[in-house]
């Protein structure tokens, strides 16, 4: 098995239909052999399980345990691909998705973990400028870290593809980390081990309704202090997040 896409979702029958269908699509071409998708239905009370049962060929893996690591966890151990791709319910690949991943592994032996930016769809083109100038500075923060004080590197949460034995070696998923710092963690072991790759030709779309529910500054503030937490002082600032499938007033402490 060459490539195995690991889907978590939540209560995310509105949102994975396209983000299975934009992956369908592109793996056409590939024997049915080479390619697997998993879905990880983690504790949903909707339909996920059902919506994701409906495409041929996608394998459902139940997690009771609520949480975007024991769902990304979850579905490493249920994938048997040399390659793993995290890709959440909210996200379509962009075209040539598939055909970069797999052309740039096969370029880079040492290279354990590729990433790139989000692309939200559903945001306003000022909005858009603003998440482009956060990318530029967290890619400047990433290459100071990575080149100059060697302290981690930087993937991109639900847009990032790992080496199976990479992971592996280093343990898998911290489930210790319920939700910020989880892809800041995995960048930070992996880059002890091998390389790291973050470029903005790596692009995937996203919905940006946690932008919109939480507000652009206040996450820009989270995730850059979160990544920072978590790159030096090896845990995240707060264990606190908001669920965006579920009323504001669900706010969680794990």
């Amino acid at each position: 098995m060459q490539l195995s896409f690991v889907v978590p979702a939540y209560n995310e029958e509105t949102y994975l239909p396209a983000c299975l269908e934009s992956i369908l699509d592109q793996i056409q071409r590939l024997p049915p052999d080479e390619v697997e998708i998993v879905v990880v239905n983690n504790a949903s009370t909707d339909r996920t399980r059902e919506v994701a049962l409906r495409y041929p060929g996608v394998q459902v893996v139940d997690e009771p345990r609520k949480g975007l690591t024991h769902a990304r966890q979850a579905g490493f151990a249920a994938s048997s691909g040399h390659l793993i791709a995290n890709v959440d319910a909210d996200s379509r690949l962009t075209p040539g998705w598939v055909d970069q991943v797999l052309n740039t592994f096969a370029a880079e032996p040492r290279l354990v973990a590729l990433s790139g930016p989000f692309i939200y769809y559903d945001l306003t083109p000022t909005q858009h400028i603003t998440v482009q100038l956060f990318y530029v500075a967290a890619f400047l923060v990433y290459a100071l870290n990575r080149y100059v004080l060697r302290a981690g590197s930087m993937v991109q949460g639900g847009n990032f593809v790992l080496r199976h034995h990479a992971l592996q070696q280093i343990g898998g998923f911290n489930l210790d980390i319920a939700f910020y710092g989880e892809d800041t963690d995995i960048a930070r072991r992996l880059n002890r081990i091998g390389k790291v790759k973050f470029t903005f030709d790596l692009r995937m779309f996203s919905s940006a309704r946690r932008l919109k529910k939480e507000g652009m500054a206040t996450i820009a503030a989270r995730y850059t202090i979160n990544y920072l937490w978590t790159t030096f002082r090896h845990r995240p600032f707060t264990d606190h997040y908001i669920d965006i499938r579920e009323p504001a007033v669900a706010d969680h402490e794990i």
